[in-house]
């Protein structure tokens, strides 16, 4: 294929790309805009492959790999576990640049000098420093999210110290390489470095508390789109500079975007330990001292309520993912629209495990889009809310958010339900959340619990209305 046809392709494949996240960014769309991606991939990868003049064997058997896995995982992977997908694909791409790095550091074709020696030794660099980041971080994300590493918040003495320490000594290392590469040396300091940096993503995500994983998995996204730039730069490849690029500044918006609505620091979420604080345990005794009863109904009493209600509030959280209740929540919605009930959903932006967990979730269960709404859209309209259903949810609904300041999740917007008439928490207990904080909510005088697998519960809930 010749050059310019290459160029067309990448320019092709570049915009369908944006195309693609347009679509993304809202839900009647995204359909379309999943597809724009596929086809720019392709695109990409017929036009790279096209362009390859050697080792086109090992080429066609790490595709053959690649697309055996990829296929694996699609067929295998639940949707509860699409967070845990996202965050080990995440670890790959930051594998990759690390491993293009050294590649690129040690080819025999890379024969540079003077100025353009010290540009593509300080490309490898960055793209091995970013890469070996987003490695070890998404895999201990991977980890917190399917439970193999605990969620709590591991917080070292002086942690911003030290991630200030491990900024400044890869600073110096970066210079030493530079230097010892130019005498054709810097091996040692690039294997320092990248020993650095993959200890820098343990440490920056094990600082991180469980309620703040939604937030972790945006941000590792940005890293994995930074990482696959520096990539291209690495490769002189247009197409992976720019769409490393879309990916890392859509993936940092994103995180500024949900951090506002957590009311977290953005530069924090940067370096590691964020929404973390050590006064939580005192705050969680304090909360068990003032506990009251709590209410618990059986499903034909939570049928009988939303029958007689005019306005219901459906608030989902993780566990609904866990019961895979979605379908039958879309059930229970069409019968009560049917009996002119006005459902709505309220959506918090951390609900789940990662951004828009419940939006996928409902609408694959084809819940409509237009009673769908954002938590800013829908909070102040809780006092007018005769019953709120809270399905598997906890830490998005914690008033101690809101009145204690002691919590780990003060200062983060969340649902008012508590300001209803009547909320209905659905949970297997009385555990608390992913943040480990119990949750006032449950003893208020006008919540009711039902307890059980939010699936079997509604399924029951629904045969009575």
């Amino acid at each position: 294929m010749s050059q310019g046809l290459v160029t067309a392709s990448y320019v092709g494949a570049t915009i369908l790309f944006i195309l693609a996240l347009g679509g993304l960014s809202n839900q009647e769309t995204a359909r379309r805009g999943n597809i724009y991606g596929m086809l720019g991939m392709l695109i990409a990868l017929i036009a790279t492959i096209a362009n390859v003049t050697d080792n086109m064997g090992f080429l066609i058997l790490a595709l053959l790999v690649g697309g055996y896995v990829g296929l694996s995982l699609a067929r295998k992977v639940q949707m509860t576990e699409m967070p845990e997908l996202v965050a080990i694909l995440h670890s790959f791409v930051g594998l990759a640049a690390v491993l293009v790095g050294f590649a690129n550091f040690m080819g025999p074709s890379t024969h540079f000098t003077g100025v353009e020696l010290t540009i593509h030794d300080v490309e490898t660099y960055l793209g091995i420093l970013i890469g070996a980041i987003t490695l070890s971080g998404s895999v201990i994300a991977f980890g917190k999210l399917s439970g193999k590493i605990s969620g709590n918040a591991m917080l070292l003495p002086a942690r911003h110290w030290l991630n200030l320490g491990l900024l400044i000594l890869s600073i110096y290392l970066c210079n030493v390489f530079v230097d010892q590469s130019a005498a054709g040396g810097g091996t040692f300091p690039l294997l320092v470095m990248t020993l650095i940096a993959l200890l820098f993503g343990v440490h920056m995500v094990m600082a991180i508390g469980g309620a703040d994983m939604p937030v972790v998995v945006s941000m590792l996204n940005s890293y994995s789109g930074w990482a696959a730039s520096a990539t291209g730069f690495m490769l002189n490849n247009d197409l992976l500079i720019v769409t490393g690029a879309l990916v890392g500044s859509s993936g940092a918006i994103l995180s500024y975007i949900m951090c506002r609505a957590m009311n977290r620091s953005f530069i924090s979420v940067i370096a590691g330990g964020f929404g973390t604080t050590t006064g939580g345990g005192a705050s969680a005794s304090a909360e068990e001292g003032d506990q009251g009863e709590v209410v618990a109904l059986q499903a034909p009493e939570v049928a009988n309520l939303l029958t007689e209600a005019k306005e219901v509030m459906i608030i989902p959280g993780y566990g609904m993912a866990v019961a895979q209740a979605q379908h039958i929540v879309c059930e229970i919605t069409k019968s009560l629209r049917a009996k002119k009930v006005n459902v709505r959903f309220g959506i918090h932006p951390v609900a789940g495990r990662m951004p828009g967990h419940m939006n996928v979730l409902l609408a694959e269960a084809k819940v409509p889009y237009d009673i769908v709404f954002e938590m800013d859209e829908i909070n102040e309209d809780f006092p007018k809310v005769d019953v709120t259903v809270v399905i598997g949810a906890n830490d998005i609904v914690n008033p101690s958010a809101l009145t204690d300041p002691n919590s780990p999740i003060a200062g983060m917007p969340v649902l008012e339900c508590w300001k209803g008439d009547t909320t209905i928490v659905l949970k297997r207990g009385m555990a608390t959340g992913y943040a480990g904080v119990q949750n006032p909510l449950f003893f208020k005088e006008n919540t009711r619990m039902l307890f059980g697998d939010a699936r079997a519960s509604l399924d029951e809930v629904f045969k009575n209305i």
